[in-house]
C-alpha cells in the first residue's frame, strides 16, 4: 500500500515574530521552529524519518504564509527515489503566498536511484505582493558508488501559478537526452535556482537579479554549465549541469546568499542543518 504522509505548514505572525502552526499525518514533520537571523524569518526542517521513497509512497506538503510571514524551509538530507517495483513514488508540495510574504523554499537534493519511478512537483501560488526564492537539485544515481542510473523514470514539475511550469520526464533508457549536447550532455546533476515576484519585476530589479547571479558564475566549479535568464517579467531563472551534487549546490547557494542581500538588503545566514 506504501506510506501516505501529509504535512500542513501555516506561518503567520505574532508581533514582530513569523511563527508556524503544524499538523501531520504520517512519517512527516517539522523539527523545533529556529531563529538565527532574528524573529522576522522563520526557520523549519522537513523530516522524514523512512529516508526515502519507494513505489506507493506519497509525501504531500501544504504551505500556507499569512500576511508579512516568512517563512524559510529546508531539509536535513537527501530526498530519495529508491527502486520502485511498481506503483509511483510521489512528492507533492503546494505553497499559497499571501500578500507581503516571503517563502525560501530550500531542500537538499533529490536522488534518483536506479530503477526508481517517481514524480516531483512543486506548485507556488503568489499573491500580487509576494516573493520567493526555491530551488530543486536533482541527481541521477550515485556515480560515486558505482550506482549509475541505468533504468526508471523521474517526473518534475516545478510552477509558478499562472505564470511560468517547467515539466519533464527523465527517462533512464533516453540516452539522447542524458548524453547528447542538446540534453543533459553526460552530466549527472540538474538544478534550477528560481526567485519570482507576484507582480512584474521593475527593469533595475531584474537586471540586479541577473548581473549578480551571472557575478556568482564567474566563481563557478571548473567543469559545471550554468546560465541565468528571465523567462517571465516575474520570474528569474539559474540552471545548472555538473557531474556531482556539491559544486552545483555550491553555486546555488552562493546566489542564493548574494539575491538575499542585493534584492532583500538580508544577511545570508544559512539554515544551521547546513553546517553538521
Amino acid at each position: 500500500m506504501g506510506w501516505h504522509a501529509k504535512l500542513s505548514l501555516a506561518y503567520a505572525t505574532s508581533g514582530p515574530r513569523t511563527v508556524v502552526r503544524f499538523q501531520h499525518q504520517g512519517p512527516l514533520r517539522v523539527l523545533q521552529s529556529l531563529y538565527p537571523e532574528g524573529e522576522g524569518v522563520c526557520h523549519n526542517v522537513l523530516v522524514h524519518p523512512p529516508g526515502g521513497l519507494v513505489g506507493g509512497d506519497t509525501l504531500d506538503i501544504q504551505v500556507q504564509l499569512d500576511d508579512h510571514s516568512h517563512g524559510l524551509i529546508t531539509t536535513p538530507g537527501a530526498t530519495r527515489f529508491y527502486r520502485s517495483e511498481q506503483g509511483l513514488a510521489t512528492q507533492k508540495v503546494h505553497a499559497q503566498l499571501g500578500p507581503h510574504t516571503r517563502l525560501e523554499w530550500l531542500p537538499l537534493e533529490t536522488i534518483a536511484y536506479n530503477g526508481c519511478f517517481g514524480l516531483n512537483q512543486a506548485t507556488f501560488d503568489m499573491a500580487p505582493s509576494a516573493e520567493l526564492m526555491a530551488w530543486d537539485i536533482t541527481a541521477l544515481g550515485l556515480p560515486n558508488a558505482n550506482m549509475p542510473f541505468e533504468q526508471g523514470q523521474l517526473q518534475q514539475h516545478l510552477e509558478i501559478q499562472g505564470v511560468w511550469l517547467e515539466r519533464g520526464l527523465i527517462d533512464a533508457q533516453d540516452l539522447r537526452l542524458l548524453n547528447g549536447p542538446l540534453g543533459l550532455a553526460g552530466q549527472r546533476c540538474m538544478a534550477t535556482l528560481v526567485f519570482a515576484c507576484g507582480t512584474d519585476l521593475n527593469r533595475e530589479r531584474r537586471e540586479l537579479a541577473l548581473s549578480m547571479a551571472r557575478e556568482a558564475l564567474g566563481d563557478a566549479v571548473p567543469g559545471v554549465q550554468a546560465g541565468v535568464t528571465s523567462p517571465h517579467p516575474r520570474v528569474v531563472v539559474l540552471r545548472t549541469l555538473s557531474p556531482l551534487v556539491e559544486p552545483a549546490q555550491q553555486l546555488l547557494r552562493a546566489v542564493w546568499a548574494a539575491w538575499r542581500k542585493s534584492l532583500w538588503q538580508m544577511g545570508d545566514t544559512p539554515p544551521r542543518i547546513w553546517a553538521m
